[in-house]
Parts: C-alpha cells; structure tokens; sequence
C-alpha cells in the first residue's frame, strides 16, 4: 500500500464492490455473476519502476509509477479480491520497446542471438497474462525478434489484422476463446480478438513491406466477431493497440490509426474494449453500437505500467445462455501498491546489467548542454544529432552519383529534459537525448519541397502577435503538435516568422549565404520515422533514397562520440536558424 490506499480500497473509492460475489448479489442473486477482465497497454519494456535516463527509480510531478512489478502487485490483489476464478487479464501493446531495457535485449544481447528470455516476458509469464495484443512497436526490431518473443511468451499473442502480404491469411492468431469455471455456475467463454495498427505499415515498412499487411480494424473486426461469437462465446472483449479518436497521424490511403471507438460503434456483438497506443488514461468510456443500439464499455490503462484497467462484466444466464446484462470500467493507479519483489528479483540481473550498460562513459563534454529551449531555438545539443547524421551521410554517399551535391540533415527535439554534463557524457546522456530507436536514411529533396517541409514544421507555432510579451513556452505545440513533430535542418539557414500566418512563415532560405532555388538539389538525412511518412510531413516519403543501411542513430551518435572522445560544441554548434517576428529576431 502506499499512503494508505490500497487497491482494495482504489475500487471502493471508484465506486467498486469488494469482491465479485458483493457485485453478483447487486445484480440479482443466483442466476448473475460478475467477471473481472484487467488490461495493461503501452508497457514500453518498463520492468520496474526506475528512470534508466535519470539513473534513479523514476518520478513525476503526480505522483505515478510504472513497471510491470507495480501492476503484479494490483493483479494479486484484485485476483485475491475478485477470486482467481472470476479475473482474466489481458494487455494491449506496445510491450518490448520503449527504455534502454527493450534496446538491449534486441540489439546490444539480442534475444535472437543468445536465446535467453526476455524480461518482458519472464514478467508476463509470472504474471500470468492470458492473451496480448501486439502493439506497432512490436515491430521496431524485425520479425524475427518479435517472433523469438512470442515463442517465449505463455500468452498467445493476437493481431488478427496483420495478415501475410498480398492475402487475409493471419500472420498471428487472431483470437481466442478463454473458458471460465466460476463455482456454482456453469462455464463462461470469453472471446478475445486481437487488433494491431496499421501505422505499422508506415512506420516500420522497412521491417513489414512485402511481409505483412495491416488491414482495418473495423472490417477486420466485422469479420472476426461474428467467428468467434459463433464458435460459443458468451462474453466477447476486444484488446486493440488504437487510440479511440478516430483519426490518424499519417494521410494516404492507410487505414485509420485510432479507430477503437468506430470499431465499437460499427461492430455488432462487442461487450468491452480494451485499447491503448495514446497514452491516455482513460477510466470508462460508453460507445453505443449504431446497428444493435447495445452499448460497449471501453478501457485505456494510460502507459509504462502507471495504471491498470478493470472491467466488471455481469452475465445472467437466460434460456440456458449466458447474457451480459452489466458493464463497467475504471482504472486504477499502480502506486497505490509496493512492486511486487517476486518480479522485481526476476529481472533484477537483466535490469542491472542495462543501468551498467547506460552509465558506460563515452566521452568527455567541454561544457553543460541542454535540449530545454531547443523546441524555440537552435541548440548545441540537437546540433550533436545532426553533425553525427551529416557526417554519417556524407561517408556513405562520397564516391557516388550524389557526393557533390550538398549534405543536410533534419532532427526534432525528442525530449526538453535532455541534457549532456560538462565532463564524462554517458550512454545513457546520449539516449535520453536520442529516446527513439529510429535508424538513419537520406533522401533526395529540392529547393521548394524543403521550403514546403519547413513550411509545415512551422506549423508547430501559434501565430503570435509582433508585440506579444516573449514567452516562448506558450508559443510551441500549436493544435497539439508534439515537440517530437517539429523538425528543424542544419546544413541551411532560415527564419521561422511566428506572426506570420501558417504556410508563409520561412523566410530567408539559403544555402551557403546564397538563396536557395526551387529545383536545387539536396541529399537530406532523415530517420526512418519520417522518411516513412510518420507526421503527415510533405514530400520525405517519396523522396528517392540514396542511403539505407539500417545504422541506428542512437548507436551512431554513441559511436561517433566514443571515437571523436570530446564533444565541444565550438567546433559543430552553428545557430542557423532562428525565430522572428515581422522579421525582427524574437532572442
């Protein structure tokens, strides 16, 4: 418990029976009973609760926690509460990337190569999940690693809508029905169908294309439902790695990327979603089906383990079937129990030997840099990003077809907090610069198709009054762009007007003190992320590649600091950018 607040009493105050017979004899005696579905989402390879970053147990301004350890520990209790029987849980995806943890045991001691056992699975196994869905960062280190996991893990692993390229065969299951032996009742199926997303197919296509398509969620869920309900299923849940806004982060004719709700609102024969991919928390929320008028009660357990969602479904049995006749949901907040040291000790010799892993010592920083004002002006320390991309860019194309033409590179400040020291710079500075496993391409853009990519960056701005008071913090993530989604170059120079109107805001833009022309040419190096369409930029995605090696920037900018041993920004940082205001300088 912590602060006095157990789980136990976290339902209670939700509003919760203390155990599931509490809430069969609320909903009419003998003849109900209420089963309890829990679901986790966006794990993001958090085992306990630590900051691999910030080399200490990880905290925030609320308070949360995270780690599978935490959610063990509210899995216990809700089981002892609820009766093992009565519980099924499930989680959503997005299990094995997201810390330094998931890097290491995919690429640095690749599960693939040492065939030892993932610590998320080790933890799932323990915790005795029933089914997972698999989430778009399942991907991220290829098919094979993603198949060595789920040969590791005890669940089944469900993505009914990625199928073999080119067919509807399912790659991976794509449903199963868990039967439940409640005392004094007859058995109770529960359908799970498992829903991935389609973003897969843009963001990971390097990994996917000519392997795996992703179909729609809706249309792949009208034609598993009806399967499953057919094949006995009393109750029938579905776990879907998508957001419930019903729009997308990427355009072309990709299916949407957050179609959860529609998939309840256009699905008959649904009692429960469980979602993620947002990272919201999100206790209940009711989607009535517009073909049956039923309502389908739905789920998001937020990220990285910091809550877990409970679904309460009541079954009354009428004319010898089992009919859900009550639905509800809440989350609830993992620090409201002590991780549980069963989970803890299971990955405590892998845990220890990333933080070793991440406080290695690569070279020495001249100065402090920080990435605190790097989402308004240009900073040293996202120039480190792009002299690493430049250089890397350049070696590989010299000798070929493209080595005279002009070499830039686009990054994005991935996280405010990042920081290198004056003195040792660690792995684990460089990967809370770098937090995503993004890989390095570079791409052929011109004149205008940048000035148009820089035009749409800028969007990230609100249009600000020339005499505004500065205030920069207030300016940035205009119609909730994430900071990860503004992209600035080096290698050019240019304004960004912010009192300009969106579309006419980059002004200046020229290339070795000489404007740049529409049809000139540039070699752009770029992450994977991008070069695939991930946030919607203009041209990237069809831009002709000249350079593909699948190098991880993360492991580049890692190895170039090792070999260079000092990082001085003197000798890289150059502010080639600014922001202005009707063309006056902003700082």
């Amino acid at each position: 418990m912590l602060g006095g607040l157990t789980a136990t009493s976290a339902l209670a105050l939700a509003g919760w029976p203390g155990s599931a017979e509490a809430a069969t004899t609320a909903k009419g005696g003998g003849r109900s009973v209420t089963i309890t579905v829990m679901g986790t989402s966006d794990i993001h390879s958090n085992v306990v609760n630590w900051d691999y970053y910030q080399d200490a147990e990880f905290s925030d301004s609320a308070g949360n926690v995270v780690g599978l350890a935490r959610v063990s520990s509210l899995v216990k209790q809700i089981r002892a509460d609820r009766g093992r029987e009565r519980t099924l849980l499930f989680d959503a995806g997005d299990t094995i990337q997201g810390t330094p943890l998931g890097f290491y045991y995919a690429t640095v001691e690749p599960i693939t190569t040492t065939g030892r056992i993932h610590p998320i699975a080790r933890q799932m196994n323990a915790i005795g999940y029933d089914a997972v869905a698999l989430g778009n960062h399942e991907f991220n280190y290829g098919l094979p690693l993603l198949n060595k996991w789920i040969a590791q893990m005890d669940a089944p692993a469900l993505a009914a809508n990625a199928v073999h390229a080119g067919t509807d065969r399912p790659a991976f299951r794509p449903y199963i029905i868990k039967k439940m032996h409640v005392k004094g009742h007859p058995p109770i199926r529960v359908g799970v169908l498992g829903l991935t997303n389609p973003g897969v197919t843009v963001w990971d296509k390097a990994n996917v294309a000519g392997k795996l398509d992703f179909l729609d969620l809706v249309e792949t869920a009208k034609k598993w439902v009806p399967a499953i309900r057919a094949e006995g299923a009393d109750v029938v849940v579905v776990s879907a790695h998508a957001g419930d806004s019903g729009v997308s982060s990427y355009t072309g004719d990709i299916p949407v990327e957050n179609a959860s709700a529609m998939v309840a609102q256009q699905v008959p024969g649904i009692d429960a979603i469980l979602f993620g991919h947002a990272h919201n928390d999100v206790a209940e929320r009711f989607v009535t089906n517009e073909i049956t008028g039923e309502t389908v009660v739905m789920s998001e357990p937020k990220c990285w383990g910091e809550r877990l969602s409970v679904f309460d479904l009541t079954l009354t049995r009428d004319r010898g079937r089992w009919k859900v006749t009550g639905k509800s949901a809440t989350t609830v907040n993992t620090n409201t129990v002590n991780e549980d040291p069963k989970l803890v000790a299971l990955v405590k010799k892998q845990h220890d030997t990333v933080v070793a892993y991440v406080n290695q010592e690569v070279a020495t920083s001249t100065e402090a840099m920080s990435a605190a004002e790097s989402c308004w002006k240009d900073t040293a320390i996202l120039d480190y990003i792009h002299l690493v991309q430049t250089a890397k860019v350049k070696e590989a194309v010299a000798g070929t077809a493209h080595a005279s033409l002009p070499v830039l590179s686009i990054a994005a400040p991935f996280s405010r907090a990042a920081t290198f020291p004056a003195g040792q710079v660690t792995i684990k500075d460089i990967a809370g610069l770098y937090i995503y496993d993004n890989t390095l391409l570079a791409s052929i853009l011109t004149g205008s198709q940048i000035k148009a990519y820089l035009e749409y960056s800028a969007q990230y701005f609100k249009q600000v009054a020339a005499d505004a008071p500065v205030d920069p913090r207030s300016w940035t993530n205009a119609n909730n762009r994430p900071d990860y989604n503004y992209d600035q170059f080096s290698g050019v120079t240019y304004d960004v007007d912010i009192a300009g109107a969106e579309g006419s805001r980059i002004l200046n833009l020229a290339y070795d003190g000489t404007a740049v022309t529409d049809d000139q040419q540039f070699v752009v190096a770029v992450n994977n992320y991008r070069q695939s369409g991930g946030g919607g930029f203009p041209h990237i995605a069809a831009a002709p590649v000249v350079y593909n090696a699948q190098v991880a920037i993360r492991e580049a900018i890692v190895a170039y600091a090792s070999a260079a041993k000092t990082i001085d920004p003197s000798t890289f940082h150059v502010e080639n950018w600014k922001l202005v205001r009707d063309g006056v300088p902003v700082f």
